[in-house]
């Protein structure tokens, strides 16, 4: 593919070339193409589902790849928003992060990280033997919220470690906190280092200037996208997008390639090609009415007895977030006196309405170009019927929020080493000072409260352990209702 053309799709084209040629597979998938799917499969999910199920080389392209059908995809992705290098996954960002962060930096290097970053960059950490310098959040003491690092934070950890083999920055957060980008690429390209980015809750924001500025334009290095999230492309659809001489573009598609299936999904494929069209056509459009929709709709919340949205006059400033994306509509429920995780339940319960983020205090309904009126008008009837019935939602179970000093927790020693240790299990009356060979992770947003090789202190269990009983999910201990933590052998 010699021009580029937008309008284009080369893994859908394919797809329905497949489908016009009447391809007889003798491969996998084993369904094929739905004839030997189970009934209520094919019933549910759709016989067009598994008739476009089908091998991305040696089905959808040749055995050779001799059509380039995923590289002509990922060069008009790249060129959709402005980057070098594009790179299509089917892993989810969980598994781009890896990769990213693993191009960076190898076994035994530093990384510096925001303390607020995903789980699956925790998981890197120890698949990787990279070892974490903590770069710590702004934190709001007043709303308990964590926004991205500043730039500051970030050169004074540069110059206590000077091995750093580079920086990872989450931005924006799951409630649309943007990070100074520009000005965080300034710190580590001043020592000709590397910026990653976790920009998996920015799909869309390329595409329309009324949002922050996105990694690539900031001057980024590398970021990391799911476009699922905030995008049309389907659960797990990610990208890597790269610019710059800091990264070598094979040695990311080597690490890529080392993690990533050898099985990958052409739906997704398709998603993340369809996507791009559509946004490079249409998503200023889409995007415009979107923010006008969330505008109008978080003025009407604010108007609800008891319910207070979480606008950029709360979230940006000094010491607060650099911008705001408006689309994750993060709504303070405790005026109503009651919790998140209250609040999403009663909804889910008496209007089938899914929220997203649900925590001590709020919830978030998030917006996109996928939202109506329609939809606009389901969330505020269900919210107003949320305010009308307070006192059978009021005086939820107390979870105590440590403060920000007592949320951070000594880095004993190094993630990998902690959960390739030998352990004891303890009951959780006795795991302060004890070094965690787990993670636990408040679901979403996915932020580990504590991970392996940090040091339990009081405060952060007795959180979880409120948390828990007032209808916080945690995941990913042993032990899922925290009676017990795993923890390194002493």
């Amino acid at each position: 593919m010699d021009v580029i053309d937008h309008t284009t799709a080369p893994v859908l084209d394919a797809v329905d070339a497949y489908h016009a040629r009447a391809r007889l597979s003798f491969t996998p998938p084993g369904h094929k193409q739905g004839r030997g799917a189970d009934p209520q499969a094919r019933r549910v999910l759709g016989d067009a589902v598994f008739r476009s199920d089908v091998l991305a080389v040696g089905g959808l392209d040749d055995r050779r790849a001799r059509g380039h059908v995923l590289r002509d995809a990922e060069r008009l992705m790249a060129d959709a928003v402005h980057a070098e290098h594009t790179y299509f996954t089917t892993c989810g960002s969980s598994l781009s992060v890896k990769a990213a962060m693993l191009t960076v930096a190898g076994p035994g290097d530093r990384l510096l990280i925001g303390r607020d970053a995903h789980k699956s960059v925790v998981a890197g950490l120890i698949l990787c033997g990279i070892h974490p310098v903590w770069v710590e959040p702004q934190w709001d003491a007043e709303r308990s919220l964590a926004h991205p690092p500043a730039p500051a934070a970030y050169e004074e950890a540069f110059d206590r470690h000077p091995d750093a083999r580079g920086a990872l920055v989450t931005s924006p957060t799951p409630y649309g906190a943007a990070a100074d980008l520009a000005a965080l690429a300034e710190v580590c390209h001043a020592r000709d280092l590397p910026l990653i980015v976790d920009e998996a809750w920015g799909a869309h924001l390329p595409f329309h200037d009324a949002l922050p500025s996105w990694a690539m334009d900031a001057g980024a290095d590398l970021c990391v996208t799911s476009i699922h999230k905030m995008g049309s492309g389907l659960e797990q659809g990610s990208v890597f997008h790269l610019q710059g001489h800091r990264i070598d573009p094979a040695e990311l598609a080597s690490r890529a390639d080392l993690l990533g299936t050898t099985s990958p999904s052409v739906l997704i494929y398709a998603g993340l090609d369809a996507w791009r069209r559509q946004m490079v056509l249409h998503g200023r459009r889409l995007l415009s009415d979107a923010l006008d929709l969330a505008a109008e709709t978080q003025a009407a919340i604010g108007r609800i007895p008891g319910l207070h949205v979480n606008g950029r006059a709360d979230l940006t400033g000094p010491g607060r977030a650099a911008d705001l994306d408006p689309l994750p509509t993060v709504i303070d429920v405790s005026g109503l006196g009651t919790s998140g995780y209250r609040a999403a339940d009663w909804l889910r319960q008496h209007h089938g309405l899914v929220v997203h983020i649900s925590d001590h205090r709020r919830i978030g309904a998030q917006f996109t170009h996928g939202d109506s009126r329609e939809t606009a008008d389901a969330l505020l009837d269900a919210l107003r019927d949320l305010a009308a019935h307070r006192d059978a939602l009021a005086d939820p179970p107390r979870v105590a929020v440590p403060t920000p000093a007592e949320l951070r927790l000594e880095q004993a020693c190094p993630p990998r080493e902690a959960y390739f240790g030998k352990v004891d299990t303890v009951p959780v009356e006795e795991a302060a000072g004890r070094v965690a060979a787990e993670m636990a992770t408040p679901y979403p947003p996915g932020i580990p409260a504590f991970l392996p090789g940090e040091r339990l202190n009081q405060p952060v269990l007795d959180y979880l352990r409120s948390g828990l009983a007032a209808g916080m999910y945690v995941p990913d201990p042993a032990d899922d209702r925290l009676d017990t933590v795993r923890v390194l052998k002493e």
